[in-house]
């Protein structure tokens, strides 16, 4: 599978990290490792920036992350001018690895707190789309 169902709109339908998708569906947010630096990126990078090798391994991420820091959108851009409005946070995960992803909309905007707990799982969109989001713990 490509990335053409990943998200509300997917922009492109391949990719070389295109595994994540795969992942995904089958419940699981992964991401990718350099063998050669031991460097890890989110999102996935199937070509390490760092020393450009093109040696990476997936791993899972899980367990819990702290937020860092987050937005409400209130006017969203075009493809997602109808989820408005959203939060999109930026967690921290084990290993210093940054993650950009909407908070549920089970929390409440009173109870987000810069540094609290969170959680990264899938979630199924409508028309068998799928992408990712934070929870609280």
């Amino acid at each position: 599978m490509g990335f053409e169902n990943f998200g509300t709109v997917s922009f492109t339908a391949a990719a070389k990290a295109a595994d994540f998708m795969t992942h995904l569906e089958a419940g699981k947010v992964m991401t990718t490792r350099c063998r050669n630096c031991g460097a890890s990126y989110f999102p996935p990078k199937a070509d390490c920036p760092a020393c450009l090798s093109s040696d990476v391994d997936w791993f899972e991420i899980k367990g819990q992350g702290k937020l860092n820091t987050y937005t409400i959108v209130n006017y969203g851009p075009t493809g997602f001018e109808n989820d408005a409005p959203y939060i999109l946070a930026l967690g921290e995960f084990e290993g210093g690895i940054q993650i950009l992803a909407r908070l549920g909309r089970d929390i409440k905007p009173d109870d987000i707190k810069v540094g609290m707990s969170l959680a990264i799982s899938p979630v199924k969109l409508p028309d068998n789309r799928v992408a990712y989001e934070f929870n609280k713990v």
